[in-house]
């Protein structure tokens, strides 16, 4: 997968903290210059009373300034399963590639069985992968080659089943029923700062399935080089508290 930002709110953190310092001066801060806003605020420097004033708000659960910076992700190349589980969370923005009108009568079946279009999961190569919701342990590796021969040759007929079914003149929106849950969506997903946390602490969890997981690692990591102050007391003081966050 690859994750992209598309473009964002810029100086986020100045538009958080004048949003905060809003609620608690008599001046209007649309009057008054930033540096004026943030005086009564420790630090020697702007930047290290920007850093007091945005650990201060997460630490005390005043969430609503974060909820004023914007930012747009491009996703490429996750599963029509990872995307199920992202699309469940509200106050977010999603276009979706159609498989209505995106067709794969291009793609070689022999491709797919070697690992394109379709994403393969790490429990049908990998003899020592334990999953969430497994009944059973590590397996051996005669166990995961026949897994893996499985999961291969079963992704290729999909892909030719509905190949064939295009060319017997089905459309591809009906057409595209025959494709297994594993077939690879591209995602344009917008969100404020503070949803970005409240999905991380649900989607980058230990229990999270692993692909969303590393989606939302991804999509962290780009938010870190866009809002780097929020991000950077989040990663050490808040992440995994699922639903603190939540709008």
């Amino acid at each position: 997968m690859e994750v992209t930002l598309l473009e964002a709110t810029p100086d986020p953190e100045r538009v958080i903290c004048t949003a905060a310092r809003n609620d608690y001066l008599s001046e209007f801060v649309g009057d008054i210059s930033f540096e004026e806003a943030m005086a009564d605020i420790e630090g020697e420097t702007i930047e290290e009373k920007q850093r007091t004033l945005i650990g201060h708000l997460l630490d005390h659960g005043h969430f609503g300034p974060f909820e004023h910076p914007q930012a747009t992700f491009a996703i490429k190349g996750v599963s029509r399963s990872c995307m199920a589980q992202i699309t469940r969370h509200r106050h977010v923005s999603f276009d979706i590639q159609s498989m209505r009108y995106v067709s794969f009568d291009e793609v070689d079946p022999a491709e797919v069985e070697d690992g394109a279009m379709v994403v393969t999961p790490p429990s049908a190569t990998d003899p020592e992968w334990i999953g969430r919701n497994q009944s059973s342990g590590p397996v051996d590796e005669e166990t995961v080659a026949e897994r893996e021969r499985i999961f291969r040759e079963t992704v290729r007929n999909a892909v030719e089943s509905y190949q064939d079914l295009l060319d017997l003149g089905m459309p591809p929106e009906d057409a595209r029923f025959v494709l297994p849950i594993g077939t690879e969506v591209n995602i344009v997903m917008s969100l404020n700062a503070r949803m970005l946390m409240h999905v991380a602490d649900m989607r980058a969890a230990a229990d999270s399935q692993w692909e969303i997981r590393e989606m939302t690692e991804a999509i962290l990591d780009r938010a870190a080089e866009w809002c780097p102050m929020t991000f950077d007391h989040y990663e050490k003081h808040m992440k995994g508290r699922k639903n603190r966050l939540a709008p």
